[in-house]
């Protein structure tokens, strides 16, 4: 009886870090958030104290022999697929790369939970809060000098020009550019843009705004996972 207890305080501190963790996704609007993140830390807890202890009933049997660490191994490559579900490429932009390491990162919280690891779950789960809240916000002011955009617009003379001048007056040269057509009917073209910072400029919200406000311009999108 005192070993349920125990188990049911595996489950549901399980589903505590992981609810966190998808409470900072949903957050961000992003495709897996509280309830996928929840049952997945739970899911991956149970399969693990299933793993270590479901068996005592025969593990005194010489002739049976059992890995534990067969499940873990099975929740660790399983997980993939779903972590596939909230990657989406559209229009040559990745996204969802960000929530699908964290979906992962929630089956392997689960798993030490599971096995009683609880400092190790904890510590995990708070480093990936961390991760998700504070490094972004590094990484665009210490590291990254690079803006990725994508562009849709009417294929029409001098649009790059047009975009280059409103670019440069938010601090952005075009680093790097690539153009497709589309459709030939419709004479769309999609614009891919590598902007490096030469000064402080405003968010990205105003970056799309002026590039948004350019005629011929049908819709512009910021590829790089919050």
């Amino acid at each position: 009886m005192h070993e349920n207890w125990e188990f049911v305080v595996r489950l549901l501190l399980s589903g505590i870090l992981g609810a966190a963790i998808g409470v900072e996704r949903k957050v961000h609007y992003k495709q897996a958030g509280v309830r996928t993140h929840f049952i997945v830390a739970i899911g991956s807890a149970l399969m693990m104290i299933v793993s270590k202890y479901a068996f005592m009933d025969i593990i005194n049997n010489h002739t049976i022999i059992l890995d534990p660490s067969r499940v873990a191994a099975q929740v660790v490559s399983g997980i993939g697929f779903l972590g596939a579900g909230v990657i989406i490429f559209q229009r040559n932009a990745i996204r969802g790369l960000t929530t699908a390491a964290g979906v992962w990162a929630t089956a392997g919280i689960g798993l030490a939970v599971g096995a009683g690891m609880y400092i190790i779950g904890i510590v995990s789960a708070v480093l990936v809060l961390v991760g998700f809240i504070t490094l972004k916000p590094l990484e665009r002011r210490f590291i990254r000098n690079i803006q990725h955009v994508m562009i849709t617009a009417d294929d029409q003379p001098g649009l790059i020009g047009k975009i280059s001048a409103a670019l440069e007056q938010l601090g952005l040269s075009i680093e790097q550019m690539s153009i497709d057509r589309m459709d030939q009917q419709q004479s769309l073209v999609d614009i891919e843009l590598f902007l490096r910072k030469q000064k402080q400029i405003a968010g990205t919200d105003k970056v799309m705004q002026v590039i948004a406000e350019i005629d011929g311009i049908k819709n512009v999108v910021f590829p790089s996972e919050p």
